[in-house]
């Protein structure tokens, strides 16, 4: 089965072909560093590091851009009203944004653009278009671009000019239509540092603008992926696309958007006070945990965020984490990334990445290999934790690899000194039952009961497990 994504501008899965052998090339938009990054800013940026391992996987080669808004109109409101320089604001919360990214185990993009680092750039980008009568300048120095002067504006989102409302560009009023939306403003008042000198006055770029040039920056005129939330397609990708293909670039050829999160059925966001901070959810569950509840539901579905989902998500998680350290005190399995997967994981991968299918073949293997366990089944133990890390690493939480191991590892040394102690006991209760003192083995057993150790007695011998898992 070839792997097939879901076009949001056609609406349809399509089979992937990447437009050149050589490498896939991957655009998501990244933060605007106007606050403090909340597990919604998160969603994106775990869905689509998973996108591109499986994209690694199948061919070779990824050049993955995410860019960082740092001068946006919110930056520049927001750092007024505390006093502060826009750029020490923005580089504030860019931090935050990129030990967030860490701390989930996403990694870093190839390359990881600011927009005020390409400004000159976005000026040539905005000649270009007024050069191909797609812009104009206002009497502000602002410059806009027509929509009218391109006939298949809102063909990413399926919608006619006639029914859209204005551009969110309200307050510029040098416009000619309300659907125009601003390339590059006219400096306002006080925002002298916050801005750049042109042939039309200073300025600074717009939202849509720099992702456009940033793309085509790193990517060239044409590429495979462009991704982000679904709350960007319109306007910001809308506008994207439809000012690169009026440059004369081809632009994105596949459009992939992730499904938002809501509280209580509304939508996370900063204007509504219901956003879960990362910093916040850290103090409640490990960071592996809350990748593994973003990875659980299918990227385009809607996803309920609430404390059970943390708490299911962290018993599921323990499920694979127990049957992992408990596989690797009796086997050692090398080179992960060598393992074949499972054709139902491959299947559900390849099946746009429904990574719910995907973990379901995890549980499944963790079944077979508890059931190995039991059984004394090395060598049917073995191919089953290998296969589980195998599909682990394929979603970026394998337990013992990179940026998990420390963690898993420290668990694992408890749970080696814990085999110790648990097993000189049942040794002391073995003794106990061949001399027919059922009173000391009794009592034994039911210590380690009391402290949470199962123990079951079989013909090979007793096994024990801890109760949590």
């Amino acid at each position: 089965m070839a792997l097939k994504l879901h076009d949001t501008a056609t609406g349809t899965l399509r089979e992937f072909v990447p437009l050149s052998a050589e490498r896939v090339g991957i655009y998501q938009c990244g933060a605007t560093v106007q606050g403090a990054p909340h597990v919604g800013h998160l969603r994106p940026a775990v869905v689509f590091d998973i996108l591109r391992r499986w994209l690694e996987r199948q061919f070779g080669e990824v050049r993955f851009i995410r860019n960082v808004t740092d001068i946006d109109d919110k930056i520049l409101a927001k750092a007024a009203e505390a006093g502060q320089p826009w750029w020490a604001w923005a580089g504030h919360f860019e931090r935050e944004f990129t030990a967030a990214y860490q701390v989930l185990g996403v990694r870093p993009p190839t390359y990881e653009p600011r927009a005020t680092g390409l400004v000159p750039e976005m000026i040539e980008f905005v000649d270009r278009l007024i050069q191909r009568g797609h812009a104009y300048v206002g009497p502000s120095g602002s410059v806009y671009f027509d929509v009218h002067s391109w006939p298949a504006y809102g063909e990413l989102t399926h919608q006619r000019l006639v029914d859209l409302a204005p551009s969110e560009d309200g307050a510029l009023t040098d416009k000619r239509h309300p659907h125009d939306f601003a390339l590059w403003k006219a400096a306002k008042a006080g925002e002298a540092d916050a801005s750049w000198s042109t042939q039309w006055g200073p300025g600074r770029p717009g939202w849509h603008l720099e992702c456009s040039a940033m793309a085509l920056r790193y990517l060239g005129e044409s590429f495979d992926i462009h991704c982000g939330g679904l709350d960007l397609r319109f306007p910001h990708h809308e506008n994207e696309q439809a000012q690169s293909r009026a440059a004369g670039y081809g632009f994105a050829q596949l459009w992939l958007h992730n499904g938002l999160l809501t509280q209580a059925g509304v939508k996370m966001s900063k204007s509504l006070g219901n956003s879960l901070l990362i910093s916040e959810l850290l103090k409640q569950a490990k960071p592996v945990v809350i990748r593994y509840a973003l990875t659980a539901a299918h990227y385009r579905s809607t996803l309920e965020f609430s404390p059970d989902t943390l708490r299911e998500s962290e018993a599921a998680f323990e499920r694979i984490t127990g049957f992992v350290r408990r596989a690797g005190e009796r086997v050692t399995v090398s080179d992960i990334e060598a393992t074949p997967l499972p054709e139902a994981f491959v299947q559900a991968m390849d099946d746009d990445l429904n990574t719910a299918g995907a973990l379901a073949q995890v549980h499944e293997a963790v079944r077979v290999g508890n059931t190995a366990l039991a059984e004394f089944d090395d060598a049917e133990l073995a191919l089953a934790l290998a296969v589980t890390r195998a599909m682990l690493a394929a979603l970026g939480l394998d337990p013992l690899a990179d940026p998990w191991a420390e963690d898993c590892g420290t668990e694992a040394a408890a749970m080696t000194a814990l085999a110790a102690l648990v097993e000189d006991r049942l040794e002391a209760r073995a003794k106990a039952r061949t001399t027919r003192d059922y009173q000391t083995a009794d009592s034994i057993r039911d210590a380690l009961q009391a402290a949470g150790i199962q123990v079951e007695d079989s013909p090979g011998g007793a096994r024990w497990r801890l109760t949590a898992s």
